[in-house]
């Protein structure tokens, strides 16, 4: 059995990213819970209390003033009737993904699973179901890696504007609902935080010590109770902002960070345990080696320019974070080619797909799933175990990072991406078309023997003054980001 680990940098440090998310890639995420009920998008919990917010408006006429009707009423409508995960796995499995992710808590405080902490939990309200319980059954079933998200850090400020009252209308001063002292424990006792300025949502993290120890208890209850394989905070490594320079360049480590430690120590031996090694991931987002190095880097719905030494990951989703009858979908092609960008990258790609209030998922979900399934069958190979080449792909065009912006590249046939496996290097072609000639540069000091397309067999190659210029057939066998097999 490995060596339990230690609470501390200098011990998390020693961490490395076990093999089997190494050849994962592909996962799927289950980004679902009350603030699915209006079907009105991400931080409905939090904007439903925030005057003159579109979310507001809409609460205040669909449901009423949330004085009289707030967030603990509307978890109430949360019934996922005809949630079956067995058959959602399914379609999961059949798409592609090799892990999966569930929402254990968002920022709204509402546990979805049978806390013996928290009692707004999705066994005593709403759906009477133990949704992280069926989630890890499921997944079991299939032999994927289960994990579970938590957003729970952030909620103590986040939800401050429970507190607050209308600044106009009818409702004039007339206090929201997180002021009833009964449900104080789920709106939390958060007033020092003040409902000025609600539509900003800093600080991130409290410095409130009670909320604090309350986090770690309320975490260490999923890791206990789940063992998951995977643990993804939505933030920074808990509850740590900055590092103290000292005089002599030495860098002290912020004692705040100490709860985040105990808890990465916490799902890493609890997996040793179970395992005799350490098969589980934590993700945050703090982009600083300090830091994520106690886990694995997240980067939400973005990715990074070049090849990271170490294994990443990115988050995205297929329209909003929370159904939404007001967003669009991406297209099943700019997931595909996401995807193959971030793992030429030595990156991972999570994706949410998103669960109507009832627990099904809609036509076009179903329609994205099938499509990037029908790609997997042909170009798996491709993907699952492969490694980062020498570069991460050749041609002028180039993902646009900035910020959570996520527009569809305008790729072109000068524009590979490339993995290896057992000795083969595997050229996505981005933007290449049926019956054209692509021209590949960076093979000039490689001996080729054989060019093969994946779905399709052997395709005709030249090489002449250090480029490979390959043939193509007049229909490609995938919608988009074809392979070519090389060795």
């Amino acid at each position: 059995m490995n060596k339990p680990f230690e609470p501390t940098f200098e011990s998390l440090r020693q961490y490395s990213a076990p093999e089997w998310f190494r050849d994962a890639k592909f996962g799927i995420w289950s980004h679902w819970g009350p603030q699915s009920v209006p079907m009105f998008g991400d931080w409905y919990a939090r904007n439903m209390y925030i005057e003159g917010t579109p979310q507001y408006e809409y609460h205040l006429r669909h449901y009423g003033h949330p004085s009289k009707f707030g967030y603990k009423d509307l978890c109430a409508l949360w019934r996922a009737e005809n949630f079956d995960p067995n058959a959602l796995m399914a379609k999961y499995h059949k798409a592609g993904a090799r892990y999966f992710l569930s929402q254990g808590t968002h920022h709204d405080h509402f546990f979805n699973y049978d806390s013996q902490i928290n009692r707004m939990n999705s066994v005593n309200v709403g759906p009477h179901k133990d949704i992280l319980a069926m989630w890890k059954a499921a997944a079991d079933k299939y032999g994927m890696p289960f994990g579970i998200s938590e957003h729970l850090g952030a909620s103590f400020s986040w939800w401050r504007v429970n507190k607050g009252c209308d600044k106009m209308g009818p409702y004039t001063g007339v206090p929201y609902d997180g002021n009833d002292p009964a449900y104080q424990d789920f709106y939390f006792a958060n007033q020092e935080h003040g409902t000025e300025n609600p539509h900003d949502a800093s600080p991130w993290y409290t410095e409130n010590e009670s909320f604090r120890a309350y986090w770690q208890q309320c975490i260490g209850e999923m890791i206990d109770r789940f063992q998951p394989e995977l643990l993804y905070t939505d933030g920074s490594l808990p509850f740590g902002s900055h590092w103290h320079n000292r005089p002599d360049g030495v860098m002290d480590e912020d004692l705040s960070y100490q709860h985040g430690l105990d808890i990465v120590a916490r799902l890493y031996n609890t997996s040793i345990r179970k395992h005799g090694e350490n098969k589980a991931v934590y993700l945050q987002k703090d982009r600083r080696p300090e830091i994520y190095s106690v886990g694995v880097l997240d980067i939400e719905k973005s990715q990074l320019p070049g090849i990271m030494p170490e294994p990443w990951h990115t988050d995205t989703c297929i329209g909003n974070w929370f159904y939404d009858v007001h967003s669009p979908y991406k297209q099943p092609e700019q997931i595909i080619e996401m995807l193959v960008d971030i793992i030429s990258k030595n990156g991972v790609m999570l994706l949410n797909i998103l669960q109507r209030p009832d627990g099904t998922i809609d036509e076009y979900a179903d329609y994205i799933l099938d499509q990037i399934g029908q790609w997997f069958a042909i170009n798996s190979e491709a993907v699952y175990a492969t490694r980062p080449w020498r570069v991460f792909g050749e041609g002028e065009t180039r993902v646009k990072i900035e910020g959570f912006r996520e527009d569809k590249t305008d790729w072109n046939r000068s524009d590979f991406r490339f993995t290896q496996k057992d000795g083969a290097v595997y050229a996505f072609m981005m933007g290449a078309k049926g019956g054209e000639t692509v021209t590949l540069r960076s093979f000039a000091q490689e001996d080729i023997h054989s060019v093969e397309l994946l779905g399709y067999g052997p395709v005709p190659f030249a090489k002449e003054y250090g480029v490979l210029v390959v043939s193509l057939p007049e229909k490609l066998p995938s919608l988009c980001a074809n392979a070519l097999k090389i060795r």
